[in-house]
């Protein structure tokens, strides 16, 4: 990655501290007080926004004031005036049932004597592909202390915010929960959420029930932060087009709009996206509207959107007297660094990590505009590039992930996706069992140790392993599932493609077996899978290429992929397979990363590199766009109505990290770190991981006569360090030889190793520290 853009970037994102609240996970559970509250006067409809307030006398403040708030379906809370939460809970739900709650420290909000406490609620009241709809808006407050409660029931205010509405149609298409809004500013009153205002004529909420009660449910503790969000900030250009400013944001992002402006009562102010205008995945996406009062006024649209550009429609009479944005998103950070000799490669890493972030929020999503949806698929690729990109806090997203997968696993034991949802239960046989398996779970064991979710998730995946049959020649029967989806594009040879995918996810549960202590399982996944590369390769393989011996079609080479970076293709098969990368491009963006990578397993990254560059080519160069798109181009262009920040197509971050530079957890969380480097035709590349166990860099320079590596990782741990072994005569670590004319040389700073890991490495075993390696070819 460019160095001086990473350096932008960072600096954007670290300055999206304004607006923070502080979450805490409680250490001991704790009875619920308080009841689920609504407004008694408002009818339930989809986007509809409540208004809710109580005022307190407190005793004295705690140093640490936790509250619990439960809330359908988003809020946003000020205590004495001053923000708390932008933004807080969860789209529903952790399976089909339940519902998410936030743990807010407010401490620092509060004071001895009267407080007023606000929250304004959005209940979505929409079915859709992100969300878990319950039918009924609500709100749960639970304050306990040893001094005071402070208890939702009705005691508190509640009436419906006459200011929100629906705009008229189009509605954004019915994958997205949200609605775009209309806020009419004649009809708002006072600042309701400040402490002055006047509450005695506010209505009483109703109570709908105690912590537990439907519609909501049981109650499960957020499992990821509260957002990270910024101050507003200037648009970096605004350019006026008649009645439109058109507004260029630093990179495509999550935002919310604002505008500041002398109107006349009645004026309408359009708000939307060049994502809503143009490039919206070919359906309805998000916008908002502004109706103003007389006089100087502003207005801050809270439904956050995404593009490139903001449009502002606004009347002729109109003064506008400001325009800003305030960036949200998921609150992590970008810790990983990857830079090298090809520039267009450095480029498509900038984009690769602008677009992984902007698929982030209450899940992992396939595109933040057409549908905020978790196609599993999608998320195995996201996840593989968090791992070395974002810092820890990232993997907690992808915990939930899996959590979701099992949650919303069917009683007949089908897993499907996206989930949570409220409209769509079709399984994808293919995402499945890559979410499910080597890829997926057993991926997210081995870069954090969480043995927990391993043993939690392994009964769910048995239940889906179970519904797979295998056929008289012992490869797996097809399985249509709801929507039988191999890849966007054509020739796809779905038989053989379903049964690397299914190979892949009992090599998963063989390890996780293992990790478990389930012995029984481990040998019979072991069996299974020998079994299954002995039929795979005498049914689908015909001498030079693999096929499906009723598919008529050109091959595959998705399929190809798989079957190397699986296990099922043996090293004697190599050149045929690469006879094919080389004549077959059909894999999309999403597939295309398992191409790269069995292209760096065979040892031709060189090849990978320049087939990675060539595909991905009209994207990386495009001007406009800072992120990746869903195909190989945009719109009609595309696949799948060609959304524009698709993370599924940054797979090749992933491949950078662990195989170019080399770095990689050697056992489980990094206990053992790998650095084994491929230059794959370039000149030189660096890259630094923080990895559970701290830093590990790699950098290394490699010409024709010599390959140098230049690595350093915590010293409490130990690591395997490697050079390319073709044509090596002699191998140097800190200046002392430890390789010679083909054989190891004694020494006291590294250790040869007998079984080498990698077939493509002089790999040395050395404690933990910074290490210099030279091989001399």
């Amino acid at each position: 990655m460019n160095l001086k853009v990473l350096s932008i970037v960072m600096g954007l994102l670290l300055s999206l501290c304004g607006y923070r609240a502080t979450a805490k996970s409680s250490e001991q559970n704790v009875e619920w007080k308080a009841k689920w509250i609504s407004s008694g006067t408002t009818r339930e409809q989809p986007n509809t926004w409540l208004n809710f307030r109580k005022e307190v006398n407190l005793p004295n403040v705690p140093t640490s004031v936790i509250a619990r708030i439960g809330a359908d379906s988003k809020y946003w809370l000020w205590i004495n005036g001053k923000p708390v939460v932008f933004e807080g809970g969860l789209k529903r739900g952790p399976n089909p049932l339940d519902t998410y709650y936030d743990e807010v420290e407010i401490a620092p909000y509060l004071k001895r004597g009267e407080n007023t406490i606000a929250v304004l609620l959005w209940y979505f009241g929409r079915p859709s592909f992100s969300h878990n709809d319950s039918g009924k808006a609500g709100l749960l407050f639970d304050c306990q202390t040893p001094s005071f409660d402070i208890l939702s029931d009705d005691s508190w205010k509640c009436e419906a915010n006459p200011a929100y509405g629906t705009c008229p149609p189009p509605d954004p298409n019915m994958r997205l929960a949200e609605s775009n809004i209309r806020y009419d500013a004649r009809k708002a009153g006072r600042a309701w959420h400040q402490p002055d205002f006047n509450a005695d004529e506010m209505p009483q909420a109703v109570e709908n029930g105690t912590a537990g009660s439907r519609p909501w449910n049981k109650l499960v503790l957020r499992p990821i932060p509260l957002w990270k969000v910024g101050e507003l900030q200037d648009y970096p250009s605004q350019v006026r087009n008649g009645d439109t400013i058109v507004c260029t944001l630093p990179y495509n992002a999550q935002i919310t709009p604002y505008i500041k402006l002398k109107a006349s009562s009645g004026d309408k102010v359009q708000i939307f996206t060049d994502n809503y205008l143009k490039y919206n995945g070919g359906d309805n996406y998000l916008r908002c509207e502004y109706i103003a009062r007389d006089g100087v006024q502003d207005y801050e649209n809270k439904g956050w959107t995404n593009g490139h550009r903001v449009y502002y429609v606004v009347p002729a009479d109109a003064e506008v007297m400001e325009l800003k944005f305030r960036e949200s998103g998921y609150d992590t950070e970008f810790v990983g660094t990857f830079e090298c000799s090809d520039p267009e490669f450095n480029r498509f890493l900038t984009k690769a990590v602008r677009t992984l972030y902007i698929t982030m929020r209450d899940t992992y999503m396939d595109c933040p505009d057409r549908e905020r949806s978790q196609w599993t698929g999608d998320v195995v690729n996201e996840s593989g590039e968090a791992f070395y990109a974002l810092s820890e806090s990232a993997n907690r997203l992808t915990r939930k992930w899996l959590h979701n997968l099992a949650g919303w696993q069917k009683p007949d034991g089908v897993i499907y996706a996206p989930v949570p949802s409220s409209n769509w239960d079709k399984e994808l046989p293919g995402q499945v069992m890559a979410s499910l398996g080597y890829y997926g779970l057993w991926n997210y064991y081995w870069y954090t140790g969480d043995k927990e979710t391993l043993a939690e998730v392994y009964p769910a995946v048995q239940r889906y392993i179970a519904l797979w049959k295998k056929g008289p020649k012992g490869t797996v029967l097809l399985r249509d599932g709801g929507w039988n989806w191999g890849d966007w594009g054509d020739n796809i040879d779905i038989l053989p493609l379903q049964n690397a995918w299914y190979y892949l996810m009992i090599k998963g549960m063989r390890n996780a077996a293992e990790v478990l202590g389930h012995a029984a399982d481990a040998r019979s996944y072991t069996e299974e899978m020998a079994a299954l590369k002995q039929a795979f390769n005498s049914h689908f393989w015909n001498g030079k290429e693999y096929r499906d011996p009723e598919y008529k079609k050109a091959t595959d080479d998705r399929v190809h992929a798989l079957a190397v970076v699986s296990g099922l293709a043996d090293l004697d098969k190599y050149p045929a397979i690469l006879n094919v990368f080389r004549s077959q491009e059909n894999a999309s963006p999403y597939m295309e990363k398992y191409v790269f990578e069995a292209l760096m397993q065979m040892g031709n990254g060189d090849e990978g590199f320049a087939r990675h560059n060539r595909r991905f080519s009209n994207m990386v160069r495009n001007d406009y766009f800072t992120t990746l798109f869903e195909g190989w181009g945009i719109g009609s262009e595309g696949f799948g109505g060609g959304s524009v920040n698709h993370a599924w197509s940054g797979g090749g971050l992933t491949v950078a990290y662990r195989y170019v530079c080399g770095i990689r957890p050697m056992d489980v969380a990094y206990n053992k770190v790998g650095v084994l480097p491929l230059p794959s035709g370039l000149s030189w590349a660096k890259a630094s991981v923080v990895t559970p166990i701290g830093r590990v860099t790699s950098a290394f320079e490699s010409s024709p006569n010599v390959f140098v590596l230049d690595t350093e990782f915590p010293k409490e741990y130990e690591g395997v360090i490697g050079a390319p072994k073709q044509g090596v005569r002699e191998v140097k670590i800190n200046g002392t030889t430890v390789w010679k004319n083909g054989s190891p040389v004694r020494n006291k700073v590294a250790r040869f190793i007998k079984k080498q890991p990698s077939d493509l490495h002089l790999s040395f075993e050395v404690k933990g520290g910074a290490y210099k390696l030279i091989a001399v070819r």
